[in-house]
C-alpha cells in the first residue's frame, strides 16, 4: 500500500480553536478549511494532523467526538528548552513544565483546544542501565 500522507483526524466541536491554536502556537499551516473541516501542516511538511466537528457530512462509521484520552501527539524538536522558552512567551498553557526524563528525553507538554495532549520532546541519551530491563530479547535463531 502507498500512501500520499498519514494523519490523525481529531473529531471535536472545537474544532475553529484547534485550527487557531495549531497556527498561531505551532506554527502549522492551514492546508484545507471548511466549516466541518480542517487539515493543518507544519510549515516544512514533516507533520499533518486533522480536526472534524462531530457532525460532518462524511461521517464515517465510528468516530464519536475525541474525549482527550488515549492519544497524545509528539512534535520532536532539537532544543526542547527553546521551544519551551518559545511557548512560555507565548502564553501556551504548559501543563508539564520542561523535564528530563531517564529514558532519554528532555520534554514539556500540553493540551490543545480538542484535550490532545502534546508532548514537545528532544531526544537525549537515556540514564545508564535505564532499558536494560525494558527491552525484549530477539528471537532465537532457528
Amino acid at each position: 500500500m502507498r500512501f500520499a500522507d498519514r494523519y490523525p483526524i481529531i473529531v471535536t466541536t472545537n474544532k475553529d480553536a484547534c485550527r487557531d491554536f495549531w497556527v498561531s502556537h505551532l506554527g502549522f499551516a492551514i492546508a484545507f478549511d471548511s466549516t466541518w473541516f480542517t487539515l493543518v501542516m507544519a510549515e516544512d511538511g514533516s507533520a499533518t494532523l486533522a480536526f472534524m466537528t462531530p457532525d460532518h457530512p462524511s461521517a464515517p462509521p465510528g468516530p464519536d467526538a475525541f474525549s482527550g484520552r488515549g492519544m497524545c501527539f509528539e512534535l520532536q524538536v532539537e532544543d526542547a528548552a527553546a521551544a519551551h522558552a518559545e511557548a512560555v512567551a507565548q502564553g501556551l498553557p504548559v501543563a508539564l513544565p520542561l523535564t528530563r526524563e531517564p529514558f532519554g528525553q528532555i520534554r514539556f507538554g500540553f493540551f490543545d483546544p480538542s484535550g490532545l495532549w502534546v508532548d514537545v520532546v528532544e531526544q537525549c541519551e537515556p540514564a545508564e542501565g535505564f532499558w536494560d530491563r525494558y527491552m525484549v530479547a530477539p528471537p532465537a535463531a532457528a
